[in-house]
């Protein structure tokens, strides 16, 4: 299993921006991860995906999100982004951190994301 940590989440207004980070274990190797990514739970909602990358730069986005988030990753870090510009309300969510490491998913705790009307 892969270490995450994640950070960067907040309480912000309406339309303010945030940047997630998530860094994995520094000891893997990296040309094995097949892809990172970065999922949301909602208190009484399922966790649902927000935006992934593949190990060939492929990126996908919920439709909710798209022109909003930008995905991205820091190889020589072993890191994934998560830029989230004109947040909503209904954004809000507990973010978690995502990578697929030799066809085997590992998680992050968790990092919270609170926005104000």
């Amino acid at each position: 299993q892969v270490q995450l940590v994640e950070s960067g989440g907040g309480l912000v207004q309406a339309g303010d921006s945030l940047r997630l980070s998530c860094a994995a274990s520094v000891s893997i190797f990296s040309r094995s991860i097949n892809a990172m990514g970065w999922y949301r739970q909602a208190p009484g909602k399922q966790r649902e995906l927000v935006a992934t990358i593949t190990s060939g730069g492929l990126t996908n986005y919920a439709d909710s999100v798209k022109g909003r988030f930008t995905i991205s990753r820091v190889y020589a870090k072993n890191t994934v982004d998560l830029q989230m510009n004109s947040l909503k309300p209904e954004d809000a969510a507990v973010y978690y951190c995502n990578v697929r490491y030799r066809e085997t998913d590992s998680w992050g705790q968790g990092t919270q994301v609170t926005v104000s009307a």
